[in-house]
């Protein structure tokens, strides 16, 4: 691990500079920033270093504290799979560079609760993995059916499934696991299949979550695979929530749980907040849309109570899938209330008409829209999962980009409708 820059307060301060590269901690090598933060944890500790001359320097550090190193980068471990519903290989150029970047990484599958599948793990990550307790892990499994599992991934020589998480579960590591419904190919008995199989490993596998394949219209050169149509939704929900009262009954725990989007495509109600017990599947796009509807039937009142000027005509802007249950159980009682607020459903031009989450609008889109509304409002939110960390959009396009290119006043809104309009009227 190479140091690029070390705290003035640090005790290794004017003892190790830049470019020297951190080799051992108490005799154990360290190859990332996870390692280096699991063999910190001792009282006393002892760092060999490479300084800048190629000289092996150690020092030694009864109470360290906070070291205050800063290294490069970790080099992520890449994707070796193909996969014939790969979002990634379904994108075209002048995207934010991260986008292109397929990662299978288990540390980042611990860290920050990335999807990995396994297909790349080594002996020795294996024993890491179990050494350093890192669990949960986020696992893409599609189906257990191993034949079947390496046509999906495009992989030949992809390891089975089972003895994997059997190994990693005798050993104390849990999951979560998700499958991805490509309607024709892993959906029908085979996910029935596919959900028992996992349960069996319960509660190893913590939680498995369902999710409809999504596809672009850059789909150029790749297997065709069909969407997951309203009929097709409607029957994975009435077989998923038989299984839910069977899983319930039998081991108190739901553990299979459905992506909202198959509720929008059936246009069914979304089940009860406490359907979905922990929300560990919430980053999945499972859940979302009943917290933002619970969130606001609790805290209403409060919103409304709370106005202390004249409220101003507001836009929401919202993907296509998610406006007719918003509009039915926020925006019609903030209206029925006499707030001046109007949902704005956003069509997805750019990855085109089967992408109709929000979480995949591009700048260029919503400014689009926008510009179409901008004199009739004064105010317009976006949607909240539409910009990463650094307030950029899929396109690379910024919020401060956008708000420059429009008269209305833009804000960036939170999965609470509250909080997202409390500070316009207050």
């Amino acid at each position: 691990m190479k140091i690029t820059s070390i705290h003035p307060q640090s005790p290794l301060f004017g003892l190790v500079r830049p470019g020297y590269k951190l080799l051992r901690i108490n005799g154990e090598n360290v190859v990332d920033s996870l390692d280096y933060a699991y063999r910190l944890g001792q009282d006393k500790i002892a760092l060999e270093f490479r300084n800048n001359n190629g000289k092996d320097v150690e020092f030694i550090l009864d109470s360290p504290g906070i070291l205050g190193l800063s290294f490069e980068p970790d080099k992520i471990h890449r994707c070796i799979n193909k996969c014939i519903f790969c979002f990634v290989h379904q994108q075209p150029r002048g995207l934010r560079k991260t986008l292109y970047v397929k990662d299978d990484d288990y540390r980042l599958s611990f860290t920050h609760g990335n999807f990995i599948t396994m297909s790349n793990l080594s002996r020795n990550d294996l024993k890491r993995i179990i050494e350093q307790r890192l669990s949960p892990l986020y696992v893409s499994v599609h189906t257990v059916d191993d034949s079947l599992r390496r046509r999906l991934f495009g992989n030949p020589d992809l390891p089975p499934l089972r003895p994997q998480l059997k190994y990693l579960a005798d050993n104390g590591i849990q999951f979560h696991t998700q499958i991805v419904v490509c309607p024709g190919v892993n959906d029908g008995d085979v996910l029935m299949k596919s959900i028992f199989a996992l349960h069996d490993f319960y509660p190893a596998v913590k939680t498995l979550g369902v999710v409809p394949v999504g596809l672009t219209k850059y789909r150029r050169q790749l297997p065709a695979v069909s969407p997951v149509s309203k009929s097709e939704a409607g029957t994975i929900i009435d077989a998923v929530h038989k299984l839910q009262k069977h899983f319930l009954a039998d081991t108190g725990s739901r553990f299979v749980f459905l992506a909202d989007e198959f509720y929008i495509l059936a246009e069914r109600p979304v089940p009860r907040l406490g359907e979905y017990e922990e929300m560990e599947q919430f980053e999945n796009g499972i859940g979302m849309l009943r917290l933002l509807i619970t969130d606001y039937n609790r805290r209403k009142r409060f919103l409304k109570n709370g106005i202390t000027k004249k409220p101003r005509r507001v836009a929401v802007l919202t993907g296509e899938a998610a406006c007719r249950i918003l509009y039915d159980e926020v925006i019609l009682d903030l209206k029925n209330s006499g707030l001046p607020v109007m949902l704005i459903p956003v069509k997805n031009r750019f990855w085109g008409k089967n992408v109709t989450v929000s979480g995949l609008l591009t700048g260029r889109d919503l400014l689009g829209k926008i510009k179409e509304i901008e004199n009739d409002f004064e105010f317009i939110i976006l949607p909240p999962n539409c910009l990463n960390d650094d307030n950029l959009f899929l396109d690379n396009l910024s919020l401060e980009q956008l708000r420059q290119k429009t008269t209305a006043e833009i804000g960036a809104g939170s999965y609470s409708m509250v909080d997202s309009l409390k500070g316009i009227w207050t």
